[in-house]
């Protein structure tokens, strides 16, 4: 059984160590009071056992380009950090995701998939990670080869919700072109869409997770967003208008609604160049927005806004709503999302919950239209804090065979 070859390396020489640092008066004050070794489990709180009420989009037509009009512009023009959103380069991917691009030490490469059900009531994520940038192992090892610490993260919400995060080593990964291959569980691009298989064990249920996960596009935008002048970091959205189909070996997790597929690929830490960033996805009538604002350490703050349009063109939205506190998350993790002006967003289910970073269905309007959307807030001063590293290897164990 898969179960019994995952041991969490060094966790009991872990716990008096993290007991000690938990009674320091930087955590209680900054990170969360009151959190014993038993409730580490916990740290991850899905927590969307309800509904999850997203809009549904139209039919899309299979089109590109980087058009104009109005309240956006898609020109060649660059964001309040005097970056462009540019064509797709450097790793051939302009027509599709390729998994054999180069990883650099300190380096990373992820590709990210989510998906809302028709019905609302369940929600998923999958990412593989090259280069695990939220790994503790990867952190102590000096982030001197990326490809020794990958793995393939699957997030279910809802009822019968289920966390996998299984690190494992180079001799695990195996990938070309097509595949990415990480133990027992891979991303295959197939022609015109992406199907990812996966076995993973969950924490805390210690349970078999078995499935596969169809994402089918509308179309693959040909764009990327350069999220810092130095290069370092890239955001590479795919499919931000998907079909997905999941069938997964629990109850009630056999379902189709709406996707998306995003990637991104950095040479350095997040953590070393930024401070904090939020991420949103919204569907609209018009097709779906999506916005990044990043605060880099060294750099103005990166402002990214987009359309991604129904008929397959992209437009850069030039005046986006404005940014709006949202109420902080059960860590209180401060939240921001854009939202007109008259409206209040808000967060209508949780999905993940960590002292560092949050995903959640939120609420806004955007030009006069509700929408409910996918978020995340990521602090990455947070992340930074070495107390963190011995909870996460509890939520991310190490496969060392």
């Amino acid at each position: 059984m898969q179960g019994n070859n995952i041991f969490y390396s060094g966790v009991n020489g872990f716990k008096n160590r993290f007991e000690t640092i938990r009674r320091n008066a930087y955590y209680t004050q900054r990170i969360r009071p009151n959190v014993s070794w038993l409730s580490r489990f916990s740290l991850w709180q899905n927590t969307s056992r309800n509904n999850i009420n997203f809009h549904e989009t139209q039919e899309q037509k299979q089109n590109t380009g980087f058009a104009s009009s109005g309240r956006r512009n898609a020109s060649r023009s660059r964001n309040t950090n005097g970056m462009p959103v540019r064509k797709a380069r450097s790793r051939n991917d302009i027509e599709r995701p390729k998994f054999d691009i180069e990883v650099k030490p300190n380096g990373y490469a992820w590709w990210y998939v989510d998906g809302i059900s028709n019905d609302g009531n369940k929600a998923i994520s999958i990412i593989g990670f090259i280069g695990s940038v939220f790994s503790p192992w990867y952190y102590w090892s000096g982030r001197k080869n990326p490809s020794n610490h990958v793995c393939i993260n699957v997030a279910m919400y809802g009822k019968g919700w289920r966390w996998t995060m299984t690190e494992r080593g180079e001799k695990q990964l195996q990938r070309d072109k097509d595949t990415l291959k990480v133990g027992p569980s891979f991303f295959h691009w197939e022609k015109d869409h992406l199907v990812i298989n996966f076995k993973e064990y969950s924490i805390p249920h210690f349970d078999c997770v078995k499935g596969t996960v169809k994402i089918f596009p509308e179309f693959i935008s040909d764009i990327e967003c350069n999220l810092l002048n130095s290069n370092n970091h890239i955001w590479r959205p795919f499919a931000p208008l998907s079909k997905i189909q999941v069938d997964i070996n629990k109850s009630g997790w056999q379902w189709e609604g709406h996707g998306y597929f995003d990637a991104n690929f950095g040479s350095s830490a997040l953590e070393q160049d930024f401070s904090y960033w939020t991420w949103g996805r919204f569907p609209t009538k018009e097709g779906s927005y999506t916005f990044y604002d990043a605060t880099p350490r060294r750099e103005k703050n990166v402002n990214i806004a987009l359309l991604f349009k129904n008929n397959g063109k992209v437009e850069k939205v030039l005046n986006p709503p404005k940014v709006t506190k949202l109420s902080r998350s059960l860590w209180l993790v401060k939240r921001e999302t854009r939202s007109d002006e008259d409206f209040k967003p808000k967060q209508i289910k949780h999905m993940l919950d960590t002292p560092f970073y949050t995903r959640s269905g939120v609420e806004t309007s955007i030009f006069g239209e509700k929408s409910i959307g996918v978020h995340e807030a990521l602090d990455l001063n947070r992340f930074s804090n070495p107390i963190l590293k011995p909870m996460l290897a509890v939520k991310v164990p190490r496969f060392n065979r």
